[in-house]
């Protein structure tokens, strides 16, 4: 498969958009997102990924990727305890994570013309997994970095969404 040369880029904000919000109502942080870029292979740059297709108007799907460390804070901040392990309970919130900002960004992209629907969410773990996006349109990944929250140490916590809508 030959590679598109590009992606509207203003298909990426929603996600932004939705990314930032789901953060700030779910887990009580702010998150600041970084300038995307194209991401040219597919190991994960995470420990615990939630991917979910989309289809519609246009087709693609959508990761979180998020470090160990960074989603047992996201989640300790959700559930108001300390979390100190990835288990079931914490892949089952990235894959709740990963709906929310998929069904946030579908609504706003609905308000630019673009309907999309989602599947259920995948949740992908283990250090070094691989996320295949099935696409000829290049992946665009944006990484956020996290404010200071009750639980968050300060030292950097990050994570990754990527995003790929084929458009028709």
């Amino acid at each position: 498969m030959a590679k598109k040369e590009k992606m509207d880029f203003n298909l990426i904000q929603p996600f932004i958009n939705a990314t930032l919000t789901v953060l700030k109502t779910m887990a009580f942080t702010e998150a600041h997102s970084k300038p995307p870029y194209l991401k040219d292979q597919n190991t994960a740059n995470g420990d615990v990924s939630g991917v979910i297709g989309l289809t519609g108007d246009s087709s693609g799907s959508l990761s979180v990727s998020f470090p160990e460390k960074t989603i047992l804070v996201i989640v300790s901040n959700m559930f108001g305890e300390r979390m100190s392990q990835v288990d079931d309970e914490i892949k089952d919130a990235v894959g709740e994570i990963t709906n929310m900002i998929s069904g946030q960004a579908r609504q706003e992209l609905e308000g630019m013309g673009m309907s999309l629907e989602s599947a259920i969410p995948t949740v992908i773990s283990g250090k070094d997994h691989t996320i295949k996006h099935i696409t000829t349109y290049p992946i665009l990944a944006i990484t956020f970095s996290l404010d200071e929250g009750e639980f968050l140490s300060g030292q950097g916590e990050e994570f990754t969404i990527e995003v790929c809508i084929e458009e028709e």
